[in-house]
């Protein structure tokens, strides 16, 4: 049985639809490729944006972890400054003046009111001041 060209014509034109749809296909594939393409570019975009900032992450986590000793050094510096101003200036101060007071009785007894009134202010402001520390602390506490 041979076919004749009405014959081939007839079943080139049956696989023409689907000739059509393997070029459709064929150019969605293509098209499905450059976005995939796209994709991976934008995926590797998205890596080394990830990359910054878990570097920049790191640094802020070192940076603060030096700024958080800083501040501790600095709490040390201030406590170590008030313990010196609180036992050793205002005892030396106390004790000049004391000997001041002294000197002051030997000069003249008359004055000796006068010296005691003054010992009373100075013990009355370091009593005062002390008073200050305390309510400090308590409001530290607190």
């Amino acid at each position: 049985m041979a076919l004749t060209n009405d014959d081939l014509q007839a079943i080139a034109n049956l696989f023409k639809p689907v000739q059509d749809d393997i070029q459709m296909i064929k150019e969605e594939i293509h098209t499905l490729k450059k976005d995939t393409t796209e994709l991976k570019g934008d995926i590797q975009n998205l890596k080394q944006d990830v990359q910054i900032l878990k570097h920049e992450t790191q640094e802020l986590k070192q940076d603060v972890q030096i700024l958080k000793q800083d501040v501790q050094d600095l709490k040390n510096r201030v406590t170590s400054i008030e313990i010196t101003l609180e036992n050793e200036t205002n005892r030396g101060i106390k004790v000049i003046a004391e000997g001041h007071l002294n000197l002051d009785r030997k000069l003249s007894e008359a004055s000796k009111v006068e010296n005691e009134k003054e010992l009373l202010l100075l013990r009355v402001s370091h009593l005062e001041n002390e008073m200050r520390k305390v309510k400090d602390r308590l409001n530290q506490i607190a």
